[in-house]
Formats: structure tokens, sequence, C-alpha cells
């Protein structure tokens, strides 16, 4: 595998290495001291898995403490744009935005440590997949609402699906003031 730091401290982009011949393709999707090698050492407890037509958003999500989580995510079959921001109180990066476009042509994958919301835009028909050190905890779940002015995030999508629960999460300006400074 071939991991890459990010401009966000702790966020790593990973790509794996792919065989191809004549009866498809074989890759390692996961490998721990792969990840070890980059300092990323978690216990992954739980896997989610989701489909999702295009043009939705999900996000951005996040866990508190004690029930924070990091991820690894992929996706399977699709293409999506994922796009993290950094919540850590302190933090350099703090408010600041990291997409990528996730694919089932590259196989990348993003790791997402604790203290970040989390979400993705559907470009194609997607099934998207991701390991969590934490178990979900729905007390502990809170977001940033998807269309935020102050994060200024492009979605590459023009009429967006969005949840109800989505689309009543708070701003980021909310999000400081009621955590006072972040997670």
């Amino acid at each position: 595998m071939k991991i890459t730091a990010t401009p966000l401290e702790g966020l790593f982009e990973i790509y794996p290495v792919i065989f191809k011949d004549e009866r498809g393709y074989f890759f390692e999707s996961f490998r721990k001291e792969d990840l070890l090698s980059q300092g990323i050492d978690k216990e992954w407890v739980q896997e989610n898995q989701s489909f999702s037509k295009v043009g939705t958003i999900r996000g951005l999500h996040y866990q508190n403490e004690p029930h924070a989580q990091a991820k690894l995510v992929k996706v399977i079959s699709g293409k999506v744009l994922d796009v993290v921001v950094d919540l850590r109180k302190g933090s350099k990066t703090y408010g600041k935005v990291y997409s990528k476009i996730l694919d089932d042509q590259n196989h990348n994958m993003l790791f997402v440590p604790e203290g970040f919301g989390h979400g993705f835009s559907v470009l194609e028909d997607a099934v998207f997949s991701y390991k969590c050190s934490n178990y979900y905890n729905k007390a502990s779940e809170g977001g940033v609402i998807w269309n935020d002015p102050v994060l200024n995030i492009d979605w590459q999508v023009d009429t967006p699906i969005i949840s109800a629960k989505d689309q009543i999460l708070p701003t980021f300006e909310e999000f400081t003031e009621m955590t006072k400074g972040g997670l």
C-alpha cells in the first residue's frame, strides 16, 4: 500500500497495489502492518456499509468522546467525493476542509482520525464502506451542516439529496460556540 500524509495532521490517503490480469484484479484492502508504519494503530471494532444514489450528501458527522471514532473509508462500487473537516480543539488546521474522490477504479481509501467531521457526496451510485475504531453511540453523535457558509464546501452535486437530520445540523460557528472551540 502507498500511504500518503495530507495537509491535515493525522489524515492519510491510502492507495493499494492492484494486480490486474485477464481474470480481473486483486489487492489487499487492509494490512495492519502498513498502517502501523505510519503510526496508525487502531483496533477496528465495527464496519458499516451504505448504498447511496447519485446526488446524495451524507454528513458532516462525528462522534463525541468517549465514543469518538477513527474511520478507514472506501468505496466498493461507484464514486464519491469524500469530505473531512478538522474539528479538533487547538489543532493548527481547525476548520480546514480536505476532500478526495474515492472510487472503484483506484480503490483508494482515507484514514480519518478521531476529531474530524466526515461526509461524502455521491457522484455515481455508490456502495460505501468504513471501519470504525469505536462502536456507534446515538447519544454521542453530532455534526455540522453540509452547506455551511464558512466551510464553503463544493460537494460537486447540483441537486443534493439530504436527510432531514442532516438538514438541521448546526453551522460551524454554532458548533465552535457549543463545544467551546472544538472536540
